[in-house]
């Protein structure tokens, strides 16, 4: 009795699986193809132009300049770990640990 109910148990979980990973795959996504491949089409409601609609990011030129910073000293942290490497031939990671010449 008890197996039975295990089994059918099993039978129901593997049926929904199943059941939910077919539905998915004939699920239409509202898209038409202008070529093949290039299936991308806005929401509808979505702007044609972006800048100057609520979806506009508005991203602030400070923030932008931060990253800009932070990926030229990252750049010079490793300009100088390649230095040291052709000149030592060992890597090391920690640029404090790497002699000013």
């Amino acid at each position: 009795m008890r197996q039975s109910i295990i089994r059918s148990a099993l039978v129901l979980t593997g049926a929904a699986v199943m059941a939910l990973g077919s539905a998915s795959a004939f699920a239409y996504d509202g898209t038409k193809c202008k070529a093949p491949g290039n299936c991308w089409e806005a929401k509808p409601g979505y702007p044609d132009k972006v800048k100057g609609s609520k979806y506009d990011p508005k991203h602030d030129p400070k923030e932008v300049a931060k990253q800009q910073e932070s990926i030229q000293k990252m750049e010079e942290r490793n300009k100088l770990r390649v230095e040291n490497f052709k000149k030592t031939g060992k890597f090391e990671y920690d640029v404090k640990k790497i002699p000013a010449s």
